[in-house]
């Protein structure tokens, strides 16, 4: 298998992309709002590309809540933003969260239920007062210890659920002034500000499987390289400052935060120290450039992959009706269904 997630254009599999799985071997999948229509038309999608690749490959999808939930009404719930979270652990620490860890919990059933088996939370970033709204109500305050006891708390209920949760995006995200999917930001706090802050909320964090890079020039650190592109913020700040040891993986590698080819792109992401290359919008000619340049896993890369994979459990038994009646009442005065923008 080589160093790559990849993503697929639509809800079935075409005859390319069925041959491209077979040849290029991605480590996993990543789902969007464009590869979902009925439960069983996404759980067939999934069986049929993990048939395809011959193993039970991970499956990813971006399931925060809020404005950033792949699957929503009619046939799945809707969850709230970050924000509704950290609203809730304001008023009540300890309430709050239990209503996280729940709302973990129940997202997770959700996933499982389709086969999917990894989800792309908890956020760790923190933001600051005229940031971009990229992150915005997607975090969980604005204080590193609320948002990282709430960020464990988050993957402490997918984990219940047997899905695994991806940390993002380290090493932070919340003061960038630009959205990274369309420009590349640049962040020029000094690095004792970084480190009390930003850094802070991913420290205690690090014991989850899997992290996700962002798209972010540092320039206390490297003026030039956004980070996932650079050696020096991937060994220095993410391995050695922060102490992340799990599997490191990129943003979306088709975002306008970066320049170059896809391909320069993945030859830079895995050279400056990502295990894995994330590449999501479905294009065909870009999922072959990054195939061709992405090595196949081995050696740390694939001994961390590995070991992400291996710290899944079964789902613990939940009661679902009572636990989604349970978690409404809790965030009542946070948030409503019929306030969420899924």
């Amino acid at each position: 298998m080589r160093a790559f997630i990849t993503g697929l254009a639509g809800t079935e599999l075409s005859d390319d992309e069925r041959i491209f799985l077979r040849d290029a071997q991605p480590w996993g999948l990543i789902l969007f709002k464009r590869n979902v229509a009925a439960p069983q038309s996404l759980r067939n999608l999934i069986d049929d590309v993990r048939a395809t690749l011959g193993w039970s490959a991970p499956v990813l999808i971006d399931q925060e809540g809020g404005r950033v939930q792949r699957l929503g009404p009619p046939h799945w719930p809707a969850y709230p933003p970050g924000a509704a979270y950290g609203a809730l652990y304001d008023e009540d620490r300890a309430c709050g969260l239990a209503a996280v860890r729940l709302g973990g919990r129940l997202i997770a059933a959700d996933l499982a239920a389709l086969g999917i088996d990894v989800d792309c939370v908890p956020i760790a970033d923190v933001p600051i007062a005229g940031a971009d709204l990229v992150i915005g109500d997607r975090a969980y305050g604005t204080e590193p210890e609320k948002v990282a006891a709430i960020a464990a708390a988050m993957a402490a209920g997918l984990a219940e659920g047997g899905v695994l949760p991806v940390l993002k995006h380290v090493p932070g995200h919340g003061r960038a002034t630009a959205d990274s999917h369309a420009g590349l930001p640049v962040v020029n706090a000094d690095r004792a500000a970084l480190e009390a802050t930003d850094f802070a909320a991913f420290r205690p964090l690090v014991a989850l499987p899997m992290a996700m890079i962002a798209h972010v020039v540092f320039t206390a650190i490297d003026p030039i390289a956004p980070a996932t592109v650079s050696p020096t913020i991937v060994r220095d700040v993410i391995r050695d400052s922060i102490g992340f040891k799990g599997l490191l993986m990129s943003d979306d590698i088709s975002m306008g935060a970066l320049s170059g080819s896809i391909a320069e792109r993945t030859r830079a992401a895995i050279a400056a120290g990502c295990d894995i290359v994330l590449h999501c919008n479905g294009d065909m000619a870009e999922m072959r450039e990054v195939a061709a340049a992405a090595p196949a896993l081995s050696s740390e890369p694939l001994r961390r992959a590995e070991a992400a994979l291996a710290v899944k459990k079964p789902a613990a038994p939940i009661d679902l009706a009572a636990s989604r009646a349970a978690f409404l009442q809790s965030m009542r005065g946070s948030w409503l269904p019929a306030e969420s923008s899924a």
